[in-house]
């Protein structure tokens, strides 16, 4: 408890306030209206976001209650075409990186949970978090995302260490030059220090935006407890200039329909607030089971592929300049069938225990004792080759977040051919590396003729020689080159 008294006055800052920026009523108004479009309405829609704007509430509506195949498929289309136009053809990879299941709150969807009595609890130290990082660069992996659980074990000040760590390992080869952080809310000051370390994308996401659903699943006495204390964290990450923000839905904890247009609320909110800049990306992780979790077995709102695929493109139109993240819960076929529909990052070569990557190195087996389980646990050499076949590129970027390119400064360039002449050659670096440093003769030949590909579409341009320039350096041994 006392944990939890440490943020009770910040707590009632929020508490003071009748409502918030999610009505669950007015959303709920909303989709009945639209309860059954016609074409016509749909396609207006779809004008629209031709336009590469982000939807209002009611046309979002609108596409989350369609049921006609017909303009359905047309959706997908549109969705593919505007995930092109912003973020071109490139997937952007990496890798979760789970520091600590330590977790005072007790969700009931979540194996981390602190009534979990088959859980054991585990944080790492700091030289079983540089194994943890070798394993992962060794691999080839150049972003990660640290995850913690909500204890007194891993607040801020030890966050901050972990980073620092990351980031100090170094190989023949590579290093991580991104880590993201996946954790509690936290105040503005703390906020400050994880700034000051290099932290890359803050994410935080509120599982459910419905009120009521959100009491049932997470307890008073427990920090999680309070909605609107997770709901405002990200205008506090604003506040602290922690301008790379990630949001997320749990779905399948309440309808999906709702959620899509609670993450579209929130989305507007932070524009609204925060001069044009809402979220960096958007995740929409489905339940999945986890260990000693019942309720994880049979969710109350459990969403098909059918419709799981359907809300991926319609958060594409809805915010067509958000980073979209399909994580590795799902299963291989069904990321094949909605990469195209507007998803820019993906992780892969995951593993989600606490120590995974040294265990299933050692044992050559994925952990049992795991937070939620996976769908796609093949190896990150086994999904770049994938990503070939389908004829996208694969990326490990980091320049725009080591540029200075976030926040507003991000917002304002995607609208532009920003992609074009900056995301797409980095990329053609990155994977150019991986190539050499990393893959097998089978992806190398697969790698190789992607980047020709796109190295072609750049001839008569005046980033084409320095692209080959680089390419060169990069033959030579250089490493870390980008725009």
């Amino acid at each position: 408890m006392n944990f939890l008294k440490k943020y009770e006055k910040e707590f009632a800052e929020y508490d003071k306030y009748d409502h918030d920026f999610i009505d669950d009523d007015k959303i709920w108004a909303q989709l009945n209206k639209w309860e059954n479009p016609s074409r016509a309405d749909v396609r207006q829609v779809l004008k629209k976001a031709e336009k590469c704007v982000r939807l209002e509430p009611e046309e979002t509506a609108i596409l989350l209650q369609n049921r006609d195949e017909g303009t359905i498929q047309e959706m997908y289309e549109l969705a593919h075409q505007l995930k092109e136009e912003v973020y071109g053809d490139r997937i952007v990879f990496f890798a979760p990186l789970y520091i600590s299941d330590e977790c005072a709150n007790d969700c009931k969807y979540c194996g981390f949970r602190r009534s979990n009595t088959l859980m054991h609890r585990k944080t790492l130290s700091m030289d079983e978090i540089e194994q943890e990082v070798r394993i992962m660069i060794e691999e080839g992996q150049k972003r990660t995302v640290l995850v913690y659980g909500e204890s007194p074990a891993t607040q801020v000040d030890f966050m901050c260490d972990t980073i620092k760590k990351v980031y100090s390992v170094k190989t023949e080869h590579g290093e991580i030059r991104r880590a993201n952080i996946n954790c509690a809310p936290l105040t503005v000051d703390e906020l400050k220090k994880l700034k000051a370390v290099g932290i890359g994308t803050f994410q935080v996401f509120q599982e459910t935006y419905h009120h009521q659903t959100y009491r049932e699943m997470h307890p008073k006495d427990t920090i999680k407890g309070n909605y609107r204390w997770r709901l405002y964290c990200m205008d506090r990450a604003q506040q602290a200039k922690v301008d790379d923000n990630g949001i997320g839905v749990l779905f399948g904890l309440y309808d999906w329909r709702f959620e899509v247009m609670g993450l579209l609320y929130h989305t507007i909110h932070l524009e609204e607030t925060f001069n044009g800049v809402g979220p960096h990306t958007i995740s929409f992780p489905r339940i999945n089971p986890a260990t000693g979790t019942p309720f994880s077995m049979h969710p109350n709102y459990a969403v098909s592929d059918s419709d799981f695929k359907k809300l991926v493109a319609i958060l594409r139109l809805s915010v067509p300049y958000t980073g979209m993240i399909c994580t590795a819960r799902e299963s291989e076929k069904v990321r094949r069938e909605v990469i195209p529909l507007g998803v820019s990052q993906i992780d892969a070569g995951t593993r989600i225990g606490v120590g995974a990557y040294a265990k299933s190195k050692s044992a050559n087996r994925l952990p049992d004792q795991e937070q939620f389980s996976i769908g796609d646990s093949r190896s990150l050499d086994d999904v770049v080759g994938e990503i070939c076949d389908m004829n996208f590129i694969s990326s490990f970027c980091t320049a725009c977040y080591r540029a200075g390119r976030t926040g507003e400064q991000f917002m304002k360039v995607a609208k532009s051919r920003f992609v074009h002449n900056f995301c797409i050659p980095n990329a053609i670096f990155t994977l150019k590396e991986y190539l050499l440093d990393y893959a097998p003769e089978e992806t190398k030949a697969k790698g190789e003729e992607i980047l020709k590909q796109h190295i072609e579409k750049f001839k008569g341009e005046p980033v084409y020689n320095r692209i080959l320039e680089n390419l060169k350096k990069i033959e030579n041994g250089e490493r870390d080159l980008r725009l």
